[in-house]
């Protein structure tokens, strides 16, 4: 009786455990460690980059100076593309030799070369260096480009790594522009050091954009339309005579200050983001701009039983 009674307390406890490592596993599965290839491929090294979901595997073979890679990500959407580069000029996007794999209509894997020169000249090119045994794979959503490299005498490379939502025409769509977008840079030991993520310039770019968004929704998202609403509701008030004018001076020439610290903030961003437009944004920034220097300039900047009076007439 003993027995047959602590029999299902210990088979829901064998069923709890088995749930617990089925949840678990697919988790552990994400790391570089435990990734494995269909081709066998075997690398001596391989990271769990910081940003985009992506680990890279990669061998150097110093000797003949060839860099073996494999690089694993999830691309934004099921029909985009995944990216990864060596930049030999610099740490960003400007100058990466870039390797590209995307999924084509018939469900082939499809893998390109882009030297991007420049920003606004994307096109499919040679890379700087030979390049060479390229292919790719997918499965569970996950693609996998490979490659082989010569990479000439060197210990360290700058290496990017991008993900994007679709391809049209063989011609990959623009990336997001979220903080982990820009973040995916850094760089790769090819002995098997230390892998550093470049951070420091995105955490800078990021404290700025919170600062410019922190200064113009104070100005024109607080002040100007606190202004507004007091010269248009308490001058009615003879009490708040002259009080609501001075009030509606502070307001509109304190916020028209921040503001002008908030476009500034904006053009400075906008200077150190080539390639990186936001149209709309910034003809609203402009218009709003414009638009409060007319309306502060219109107004005396000291009160007087005038202006006060033009102001309550119009």
């Amino acid at each position: 009786m003993a027995s047959s009674s602590s029999s299902p307390p210990s088979l829901a406890f064998l069923g709890l455990t088995l749930a617990l490592v089925l949840l678990i596993s697919p988790a552990h599965s994400l790391t570089c460690t435990t990734q494995t290839f269909t081709n066998n491929k075997l690398y001596s090294n391989c990271v769990d980059l910081p940003t985009l979901k992506s680990y890279l595997h990669w061998t150097y073979d110093s000797s003949n100076s060839t860099l073996s890679i494999a690089f694993v990500a999830t691309p934004a959407k099921s029909d985009g593309w995944i990216a990864w580069a060596i930049n030999p000029t610099s740490t960003g996007m400007k100058g990466a030799q870039t390797l590209l794999t995307y999924k084509k209509s018939d469900g082939s894997m499809d893998v390109k070369t882009f030297n991007i020169s420049s920003y606004n000249n994307i096109v499919e090119s040679k890379l700087a260096f030979d390049v060479w045994d390229t292919s790719a794979e997918s499965s569970g959503g996950v693609f996998r480009l490979f490659a082989k490299l010569k990479v000439e005498e060197m210990e360290s490379v700058n290496q990017v790594w991008q993900v994007g939502p679709s391809v049209s025409n063989g011609f990959p769509a623009k990336h997001d522009f979220n903080t982990d977008n820009l973040q995916a840079k850094g760089s790769l030991s090819l002995t098997g050091g230390t892998t550093t993520p470049t951070t420091t310039t995105g955490d800078s770019k990021l404290k700025k954009r919170n600062i410019h968004g922190i200064l113009n929704a104070v100005s024109w998202g607080l002040l100007f339309p606190i202004g507004i609403i007091i010269a248009r509701y308490l001058r009615t008030f003879q009490s708040a005579d002259p009080a609501w004018f001075y009030l509606h001076i502070f307001c509109q020439v304190s916020g028209y200050a921040i503001g002008v610290a908030g476009w500034a903030t904006g053009i400075k961003l906008g200077s150190e983001s080539e390639g990186v437009v936001y149209s709309a944004h910034r003809k609203i920034g402009i218009t709003l701009f414009s638009l409060a220097t007319v309306q502060v300039n219109s107004h005396p900047i000291l009160p007087t039983v005038t202006s006060r009076n033009n102001l309550i007439q119009k």
